[in-house]
């Protein structure tokens, strides 16, 4: 199968998916295509994203698979087209988004501790209002946490 065409379907299968899509996934989804042909379109993939400033997306590797981001300097206009009611909020939802806000980055274990409660359900309630987010930080895999030494740091 011709580059444009491979090019085309992982496009089409990291677009469509809502969390980042695995190599494994990626290899599963493409069964007629080697392995070794995905791996050097996908790099080229990413590299052709990185070469283009203006366009509004980038290709990234992340939490172990691969995903569109949009690109923060265009985070105005994208705002201007999801503008929505204000959300209304609960009372335990208007004191996690505070603790999040003012504590962040946080994890949720923090959270929970300051609030004196399992905080889970509440925060996943805020982030399908889309008021916050859990980042990961941008990392590949566990291994590119920083150790204790260097948080104590």
């Amino acid at each position: 199968m011709e580059k444009g065409k491979i090019a085309g379907i992982i496009e089409a299968l990291i677009f469509t998916a809502g969390n980042p899509v695995s190599w494994k996934e990626l290899i599963q989804a493409m069964p007629d295509i080697p392995p070794e042909d995905i791996r050097i379109v996908l790099g080229e993939l990413i590299q052709e994203y990185q070469c283009h400033p203006d366009r509004g997306l980038s290709l990234i590797e992340v939490a172990g698979g691969y995903q569109f981001r949009t690109k923060a300097e265009f985070a105005p206009w994208v705002q201007r087209l999801n503008l929505q009611k204000p959300a209304r909020l609960s009372r335990a939802s208007l004191e996690t988004l505070a603790i999040i806000a003012y504590r962040q980055p946080v994890m949720k274990s923090e959270v929970d501790a300051i609030r004196g409660v399992e905080s889970g359900g509440v925060i996943q309630t805020l982030c399908e209002k889309n008021l916050v987010r859990i980042l990961g930080f941008g990392l590949k895999d566990l291994s590119h946490l920083p150790t204790l030494k260097e948080i104590e740091e």
